[in-house]
């Protein structure tokens, strides 16, 4: 089942839906969109936009490229159609005999059809340009916020990192380093750090910097938001390890499979970052999101 997150942007004062699939495809409403020009019956306004020659042109260049199961024929018979007096054309009918993508429609409380952003912008151009530019500096407001809270995410998680770091490496020196030298101590947190590394990433951090000699810093500056936090959890487990005396083969082997465990399971997720915490009104509209039907 798809995790779906809704939003809300403006434009000249009307609020236009936003509902975001797995956290990554973004529709827009056209039904709100359509209400700038209709308020009573925007979904006449929909059907109107439909008719015309130059939409049925775009819709098919977008779904030929960003839709393999796209079909072609059923299209070329509306595109033959389009803009003759008798042509009409209702969203729903046009998912199911082209089965589309770009376009869909939802029943329900907060229903209506909703569309790609690309289709969207095109939509409200049709109907003004002046609403098209607001419609698009306030989705852009939206964008925006959503990358500065990701950012933060990350930050966050990389400072935990960084102070996981700071026990492991004292349970290191506590446990394993007692009568070794300064030269062993160095030689032993590095070893500690690639254990870490091999087990997560696959590779010691000399065969990173190796492979990546252009850039700065090191492997964990360019691990994702999942990484941070499964290697985390790693410091600290290891850190549990080295006091219980485990030995160097035992923990390597441990930790492998804890990294391969929750990897797994945040990647079953299908999120990229680490999901901020909503607060419970946000969790309630996602459970009210409408479902999609092509009737």
């Amino acid at each position: 089942m798809s995790k779906v997150k809704k939003d809300t942007i403006e434009a000249k004062g009307f609020a236009i839906q936003i509902y975001t699939e797995d956290f990554k495809n973004d529709y827009i409403s056209l039904t709100d969109i359509a209400r700038y020009k209709n308020v009573h019956e925007p979904k006449d306004v929909v059907k109107n936009w439909l008719r015309v020659r130059d939409t049925i042109d775009f819709l098919g260049l977008w779904e030929t490229i960003h839709n393999p199961n796209f079909k072609g024929v059923e299209f070329d018979s509306f595109r033959k159609e389009a803009g003759t007096n008798a042509f009409t054309l209702s969203p729903q009918r046009w998912i199911e005999n082209t089965n589309a993508i770009g376009i869909v429609s939802k029943s329900g409380r907060g229903g209506g059809t909703f569309a790609h952003p690309d289709i969207a912008m095109e939509f409200a151009s049709w109907i003004s340009a002046e609403f098209k530019l607001y419609l698009i500096q306030d989705y852009k407001r939206l964008k925006s916020d959503e990358n500065s809270k990701l950012s933060l995410g990350w930050n966050l998680n990389r400072e935990i990192s960084k102070i996981n770091y700071k026990i492991h490496t004292d349970a290191i020196k506590e446990y394993l380093l007692k009568d070794l030298t300064n030269e062993q101590l160095s030689y032993k947190y590095a070893s500690e750090a690639d254990i870490l590394n091999v087990a997560l990433f696959n590779k010691r951090a000399k065969q990173w910097r190796e492979e990546n000699p252009d850039l700065k810093g090191n492997m964990r500056d360019y691990a994702s938001l999942n990484e941070l936090l499964i290697l985390a959890n790693m410091e600290s487990y290891n850190a549990i390890l080295i006091g219980k005396g485990v030995d160097q083969k035992e923990r390597m082997t441990e930790l492998r499979n804890l990294a391969r465990i929750q990897l797994l399971s945040l990647e079953k997720l299908n999120d990229n970052g680490i999901k901020s915490l909503e607060d419970k009104p946000k969790r309630d509209n996602e459970a009210n999101v409408p479902s999609s039907t092509h009737d």
